[in-house]
């Protein structure tokens, strides 16, 4: 059933659009100490093989979970572009460049310890070691190319 013309049903709300999910940057910065918090108490875990007195058994190893925005959107049941309009927000910004520096500096902390794999974390934070091959006086390499003619009558 339509509305009936010249309706102003949409004037009688008292906000337009979602609530929302964090109403101020303390329960944002709140919610991303829980995410840090989860992510220390919940470590991924490896299969080891310990060896004590000839025997020889299976048990669980504890490994560093990486801190990811990602990981941290998941946790705060909010999308990636979500978290990127928080940034914009007025009073919002400060917290999330900490998280995102919390996060960034765990990963590199971690992979510098070699508790998490260095050439991922490189690839992810952005580090890499670029190397620009040049020739004389900087200009570009040059390539020698040779032609040879051959005669097929000899």
């Amino acid at each position: 059933m339509a509305a009936p013309p010249g309706n102003q049903f949409w004037l009688q709300r008292s906000s337009h659009g979602r609530k929302p999910k964090f109403e101020s940057a303390e329960d944002l910065w709140d919610a991303c100490c829980q995410y840090f918090q989860w992510v220390e108490d919940n470590p991924l875990y490896e299969d080891g093989l310990v060896t004590f007195q000839g025997t020889a058994k299976h048990e669980p190893l504890a490994k560093m979970r990486a801190m990811t925005v990602t990981g941290l959107c998941i946790f705060l049941d909010i999308s990636r572009q979500t978290w990127d309009e928080y940034r914009d927000r007025e009073g919002f910004g400060d917290i999330t460049s900490r998280a995102d520096d919390i996060i960034r500096t765990q990963k590199f902390e971690g992979a510098s310890a070699g508790l998490l794999n260095p050439n991922i974390i490189a690839r992810d934070l952005g580090l890499s070691e670029k190397q620009e091959l040049t020739g004389k006086d900087g200009n570009p390499i040059g390539h020698r190319v040779e032609l040879v003619i051959v005669d097929p009558e000899t």
